[in-house]
């Protein structure tokens, strides 16, 4: 695991599809990736739009990791690498989506203490 790749919510970014797709340039996996995140979304979402290095990393990013993810503005604001040096994790609102959803992410914020 590298930890710069390990998202501010603690997904890691190293496993993501927009991550995948810019570093191998592969314009296929950036539309796939454009249509599922579309559908699951409810938002019109562009293969040209999946360009991502990772949301804690220098580098292009998608739209919402740049600049619509709560989750990371808090996270910046706050000044931390990740959410897991906040003491309001446990309760977070914001957070807990991802937390639900993805046990890993949960794992990782507690690794990188």
């Amino acid at each position: 695991m590298i930890k710069e790749l390990i998202a501010h919510c603690g997904l890691d970014c190293e496993k993501c599809d927009a991550r995948i797709a810019t570093v191998n340039h592969d314009n296929a996996l950036r539309e796939k990736t454009a249509q599922l995140w579309s559908k699951m979304n409810h938002v019109p979402i562009t293969a040209e739009m999946i360009n991502c290095m990772g949301c804690r990393t220098d580098g292009v990013k998608t739209p919402y990791c740049d600049s619509i993810c709560e989750i990371r503005r808090c996270a910046l604001k706050k000044g931390f690498d990740t959410c897991g040096e906040c003491s309001e994790l446990k309760n977070c609102k914001v957070i807990e989506p991802v937390l639900k959803n993805s046990p890993e992410a949960s794992e990782n914020l507690k690794s990188m203490k």
